[in-house]
């Protein structure tokens, strides 16, 4: 790998626009591929996420990089225009189907929705919405009958809780906080890959607790109590957040 493609990985790794243009400027081809993948597939592939990415992602589709599903572009920018756009030109395209390497919950055979979910893009979601996609639409099953979720999936232990805002709304039009699925494969193909059994978004969410799915405390409660509310369930005092064994009293506020 060159310092060029080393510079490059660690601004996608940390969405760096500014790094990006450097890297572009100094010759990147987002044509080539570093240990296998693309610029654009290392951009989206990526473990963060923030809402610096669809400016990241825009640099390199602008530089001559491409998407292997062109349909996806609107979404990933999170560009509601073009995304309106699109479904006037094509209003099938609420129904596409897609698939995307996803660090966390499956993109196989996901819907838009699916996706914007996981990127927490709610501009193009509310969209989506809007053009009738159906909220509770499940993803791909394999080939041991798991997965299968809804979009509500992506949004319960979200990177950096980042998909908060879109799972409010896409409770607010009518996902099921309780739907119960065989299990999930999460992080597929990663080191951290996670098989999560007989599995709802409440379950889902607090799947966060584990380690590997490297989720606060914190937004992991407030998660969970915003699903059981929408469930109509009561919700217990939780008073051990964050987990007084496993963290000193500093930490604990």
């Amino acid at each position: 790998m060159t310092p060029l493609e080393s510079q490059f990985l660690g601004a996608a790794e940390t969405h760096d626009p500014a790094a990006i243009r450097e890297a572009l400027a100094a010759g990147l081809d987002v044509q080539a591929r570093i240990d296998g993948r693309t610029p654009v597939q290392w951009m989206h592939e990526m473990y963060y996420r923030s809402d610096a990415f669809p400016e990241c992602l825009r640099l390199l589709l602008d530089a001559g990089g491409t998407l292997e599903d062109p349909k996806l572009e609107p979404v990933l920018l999170n560009d509601a225009d073009a995304l309106r756009n699109a479904l006037r030109a094509d209003p099938t395209l609420v129904h596409h189907r897609t698939s995307l390497v996803s660090t966390f919950t499956p993109l196989e055979e996901a819907t838009l929705l699916h996706v914007a979910a996981e990127y927490g893009n709610v501009a193009v979601a509310r969209v989506l919405i809007e053009a009738g996609a159906d909220v509770n639409a499940r993803a791909g099953v394999d080939e041991h009958g798991l997965n299968g979720h809804t979009p509500l999936f992506h949004t319960v232990n979200s990177n950096r809780n980042r998909s908060e805002p879109l799972m409010r709304l896409l409770l607010e039009a009518g996902a099921k906080p309780d739907l119960l699925l065989p299990g999930i494969v999460w992080g597929k193909s990663f080191e951290w890959e996670t098989t999560v059994f007989d599995v709802t978004p409440i379950s889902y969410a607090q799947m966060g607790l584990l380690p590997q799915f490297q989720r606060t405390e914190k937004d992991i409660d407030h998660n969970i109590r915003l699903l059981l509310r929408a469930c109509g369930r009561p919700v217990p005092p939780l008073p051990n957040i964050p987990n007084r064994y496993l963290y000193p009293k500093a930490k604990r506020t």
